[in-house]
């Protein structure tokens, strides 16, 4: 008797990917893909039908839907569909990003250019129910020190937390600027000043620091 294949779903806007990580998938005899999907809203749809036992998804998904992509994809599916294995495939090295995706309960995390290398190792681990994490992985936090989180919201003035709170909703910061009835320039300096304030140096940062601190939730 035939043991029961490993269930897969990938997730990818860019078909090449797709179907490269399926040929890579399916060279192993235990595992069978049974669903596809290019944007995050037909990724939950596929999920809503069928739970599979892993699923391989890229972190970006550029399509405006209501999961988002991202930490917030992300966290959406591990609430959702708790006995999922979730493998993320992604370009993005900053460790904050990484170290909150393995917090928010993903098994594993593959760069995007070490696919063809890593994906077999991950899938071995992931199969096995252990969690697979590349060896260029460092895990960080900005919340390591909870007093220091707080010191720096303190800097924060009022009109900075209202700006990062509908930045991190998903707004443009000219959407802001039209929303608050000023320039897009005093939004974007604003904005700036509230990342010094915050000790962050990029956006992928920003959000990692208002989700790790629970803001705006």
């Amino acid at each position: 008797m035939s043991r029961q294949k490993i269930t897969v779903v990938i997730a990818d806007d860019h078909p090449i990917v797709l179907l490269g990580v399926r040929e890579l998938v399916e060279r192993d005899q235990r595992f069978e893909v049974i669903g596809e999907a290019s944007s995050s809203t037909e990724l939950v749809k596929v999920l809503s039908a069928r739970v599979p036992d892993i699923l391989i998804t890229d972190y970006n998904m550029p399509e405006n839907s209501i999961y988002g992509d991202g930490l917030k994809l992300t966290k959406y599916l591990v609430r959702h569909f708790p006995d999922l294995r979730i493998l993320i495939l992604t370009m993005v090295s900053n460790g904050l990003i990484l170290s909150r995706l393995y917090d928010l309960g993903v098994a594993g995390v593959v760069q995007k250019g070490q696919v063809h290398l890593e994906i077999q190792k991950a899938l071995d681990a992931l199969s096995q129910g252990r969690n697979y994490e590349c060896p260029e992985v460092k895990k960080l936090s900005v919340v390591d020190n909870q007093q220091n989180v707080e010191e720096r919201l303190a800097l924060l003035s009022i009109r900075e937390l209202e700006i990062l709170r509908l930045f991190i909703s998903g707004m443009s910061l000219r959407d802001i600027a039209e929303d608050q009835n000023r320039s897009a320039k005093t939004i974007s300096t604003q904005k700036v000043t509230a990342m010094r304030k915050l000790n962050v140096s990029s956006d992928q940062e920003l959000i990692t620091f208002c989700l790790e601190a629970n803001l705006f939730q």
